[in-house]
């Protein structure tokens, strides 16, 4: 079953920021003149009602957004890099692979979220100018866009969920009452993917019904579908239990309580969801003494006749669901859409962007991925590049951080591949 994938997506890098120069009559003395460079392409999720499994991205490993370009002269800025929609079903949970914190809910069917953010595009030199140094040499280069691994889980949204044994009759149902078309065979296990059509009783009033795969002994152990069955239980708001009254392949009283067990091991709450019973092929003769049999060991059950090949019982069915549905959304308005919180829309990276390392003898070192990307840029023979980058690392606090953890004056201190002395 496609409904659990792994990929890695990574947003774009910023362009880099040019440096240029002003050369144009009536101007002899110059000037800065490098443009920005774009932003990094962004990469959004959102919800596709057309689809409801992960199928389409089954073999989707790498997703990269585009590059912003390098910054122009005469200020213009560099082009920012395409951004990238992954279109994914209602449903679907969007979790970091490094740490399983749910990062987005896709909870409803307009919903866009911004997973991976491109990286903003260096300033040009044009920014640079100050009554000290009207001529910087120095542009920024652009930020590295987030990269990270996610995983997709797909809960199915419906409001009414179809659950029962293999072959029970629960593809049958469906394609009777919905406009949906499942396959329909008899053999085990016809359903591998849920299905789910739209029940419409009137031109007022309808439903969302799913059909699940079938359920086996164990299932809550992970035995056969087992776990993939499950997870799209706890999301449906009602349950239709369809049961083979026939008794031609198993006990159906067996059945009833192997499928309530499953339920309750896996998740406590799931007993209590609301759950109509159904008695589906009661066109066969054995049926009704099984059906006696029943309603003598469960007395206290509403059990529905019915037999789906016939199209015979469906109606009370289906009113009888749509009334536990428009209680279960009543209290849904006051409910949380998933027991789980998110925990952010999108990835965020660590904060400090650094760290101070003391290395003893009068020798620190800053420890930083961003800051050893800015040091690879900066010409150190260019003292204008060296008061620039300077100027960036006091920005970025570093100084401060030297002062806090200690550092005296005189001390060397490692950025990158650059050690210079610590002036306080």
């Amino acid at each position: 079953m496609i409904d659990l994938i792994r990929m890695k997506i990574k947003a774009g890098d910023g362009g880099k920021g040019a440096v240029a120069w002003r050369h144009e009559m009536f101007y002899p003395t110059g000037g800065p003149f490098g443009g920005d460079g774009g932003k990094g392409g962004d990469i959004y999720f959102e919800v596709d009602t057309n689809e409801t499994t992960l199928s389409k991205l089954r073999f989707t490993h790498n997703v990269k957004a585009g590059n912003g370009m390098p910054g122009m002269t005469k200020k213009m800025h560099g082009a920012d890099g395409d951004d990238v929609h992954i279109k994914v079903p209602l449903g679907t949970m969007i979790r970091n692979a490094a740490n399983g914190d749910l990062l987005a809910d896709m909870t409803r069917p307009d919903q866009v979220i911004k997973v991976a953010r491109g990286g903003k595009g260096g300033l040009g030199n044009q920014h640079f100018a100050t009554g000290r140094n009207n001529t910087p040499e120095y542009a920024q280069p652009g930020e590295i866009g987030e990269s990270f691994e996610l995983q997709l889980e797909l809960r199915l949204l419906a409001d009414a969920g179809l659950i029962g044994f293999p072959s029970a009759g629960k593809s049958t149902f469906l394609s009777v009452v919905t406009n949906a078309k499942p396959q329909v065979a008899a053999y085990h296990f016809t359903t591998i993917e849920p299905n789910i059509g739209v029940v419409q009783l009137d031109e007022q009033q309808s439903f969302v019904l799913a059909d699940m795969p079938g359920l086996i002994e164990g299932a809550a152990d992970g035995k056969g579908l087992g776990h993939e069955f499950l997870r799209h239980i706890k999301r449906c708001r009602v349950l239709i239990h369809v049961i083979d009254m026939s008794g031609w392949e198993r006990d159906p009283l067996e059945d009833y309580r192997i499928i309530n067990e499953e339920l309750k091991n896996y998740d406590g709450d799931l007993v209590n969801r609301p759950q109509i019973v159904v008695a589906n092929k009661m066109d066969i003769e054995e049926a009704q003494e099984n059906l006696a049999r029943f309603k003598e060991t469960y007395p206290d059950i509403t059990i529905y006749e019915a037999s789906t090949m016939m199209h015979k019982g469906l109606k009370p069915i289906l009113y009888a669901a749509l009334k536990e549905i428009d209680e279960a959304r009543k209290h849904a308005e006051q409910e949380v859409e998933t027991s789980e919180s998110v925990v952010r829309y999108r990835y965020e990276p660590p904060r400090p962007e650094f760290r101070v390392e003391n290395l003893g003898n009068g020798k620190w070192k800053i420890v930083s991925d961003k800051i050893d990307r800015l040091v690879a840029e900066v010409d150190f023979e260019d003292m204008d590049a060296t008061y620039n980058f300077a100027m960036r690392l006091q920005t970025l606090g570093i100084d401060r951080a030297l002062q806090e953890a200690g550092c005296q004056e005189g001390d060397e201190v490692i950025v990158g591949t650059f050690v210079m002395e610590y002036q306080n």
